[in-house]
């Protein structure tokens, strides 16, 4: 009898150091009255709200896993999300919203390079934080903003010199008619001529136009080895619409500025060689990125779709997430200074901030376009790239130059 007595107390011993173990992994629910406001900045109507979709999926992802791990501090994150409406003005009046009146400690988002001009003074005026998610030009360190997009050398510049190898030197340029494409056009026309190449012809249209004819004559006529796309939004569908109703659907084009999601919409498959360059691919094999895209799918439905700047951002948060956790404080002079020291791991890798230039190493990924318009790989950097802002061929001053020409110096 002793012994089925002792046998009993050890098992209901055992019973309750399970239990009570089981209670502290459980992660506390997160303080609901005060919550950690953070804010996003994206466009949900205007021309470029079809590029802003998988951003604000992938943002409300990240936030909603914090919160179900337990917040942050015993607090739960709030994700307030405003529609720019594809305007950098309204973009620059809701990041003072967002700052004085919903007291958001640090915001994420923009698409278009003139979003990021307009928010730029708000938020160093305020010495208060950005997470900007875009592939860009470059030319910009700005201390009140983390860059988790790429830098032209770690995408624009090598991707150039892929096609040109590929398809030929003579090269013609097509872009929005904004700081964006005109910037990296003007680092372009030097890498390409540094490289033996030629730019035959360079065209602009208005953001969201559907005025492409011009564009399509001037192929027509020039007969360029590649074309170099940085239209964005939806510019894009009409400019791939123009070129198969031109019978050039085999003319050879590599898009910066759409995703998968963009060439889905967008009917970019139905050219012949149309390629994109990004770091991370919806299609990007591994038990890593098929999980994301689970978790991403039975948060935000079975149609969201997963891109290089809808990753970037769920990372910008990840990488924020876990300055505060460090720190022990959710104040942004000091996370802006911790977030600078953090890795974090991503669906293509890891993100790591490099603190010299307050960007992220990247790696390059080239794909063709499919006629689903899903991405298939054909090239792959194995090295990670350390981003370099100001393109290394020119002086920085020479770059300066050329910003305060086109009236847009940082």
């Amino acid at each position: 009898m002793r012994v089925r007595l002792a046998l009993l107390g050890v098992l209901i011993l055992l019973l309750a150091l399970a239990g009570f173990a089981y209670l502290l992994r459980r992660a506390p629910a997160p303080d609901a009255g005060n919550p950690i406001v953070i804010g996003q900045l994206q466009a949900l109507s205007g021309p470029v709200k079809q590029s802003g979709a998988s951003l604000v999926a992938t943002a409300r992802l990240a936030v909603e896993e914090i919160n179900a791990a337990g917040g942050l501090l015993g607090r739960r994150v709030e994700l307030r999300l405003e529609d720019t409406r594809s305007d950098p003005a309204t973009a620059a009046v809701l990041a003072e919203k967002l700052i004085t009146e919903q007291h958001a400690v640090a915001l994420f988002g923009c698409w278009a390079t003139a979003c990021r001009d307009a928010v730029r003074p708000v938020v160093e005026r305020h010495r208060h934080l950005l997470f900007y998610p875009m592939s860009y030009e470059g030319m910009e360190m700005s201390p009140n903003i983390i860059y988790t997009g790429a830098t032209p050398n770690q995408l624009l510049l090598p991707a150039t010199d892929w096609a040109m190898q590929g398809f030929g030197r003579r090269v013609y340029l097509i872009g929005s008619d904004g700081p964006r494409s005109r910037r990296v056009n003007t680092v372009l026309r030097d890498f390409i001529a540094l490289g033996g190449g030629r730019v035959l012809g360079e065209r602009y249209v208005p953001l969201g136009s559907a005025e492409l004819g011009q564009a399509v004559a001037d192929i027509q006529q020039l007969q360029p080895d590649v074309v170099l796309n940085t239209l964005s939004g939806a510019s894009n569908g009409a400019f791939f619409d123009a070129l198969v109703g031109a019978a050039l659907a085999d003319q050879p084009l590599l898009s910066f500025d759409a995703g998968e999601a963009e060439m889905q919409v967008f009917g970019g498959g139905r050219l012949d060689r149309h390629f994109t360059a990004w770091s991370y691919l919806q299609s990007l094999p591994g038990p890593a990125n098929a999980d994301f895209l689970a978790r991403l799918r039975r948060s935000q439905g079975e149609a969201a779709q997963a891109s290089d700047p809808g990753v970037s951002i769920y990372v910008a948060i990840r990488l924020w997430a876990a300055a505060v956790r460090e720190l022990g404080s959710p104040q942004t002079e000091a996370v802006n200074a911790n977030v600078l020291q953090q890795t974090v791991s991503a669906p293509h890798g890891f993100a790591a901030v490099d603190a010299q230039t307050r960007h992220l190493w990247r790696q390059l990924r080239i794909a063709q376009v499919r006629p689903d318009g899903q991405l298939n790989e054909v090239f792959t950097l194995a090295r990670h790239i350390k981003p370099a802002p100001w393109p290394a061929f020119r002086s920085v001053e020479h770059w300066r130059a050329e910003m305060q020409r086109q009236g847009s110096a940082p």
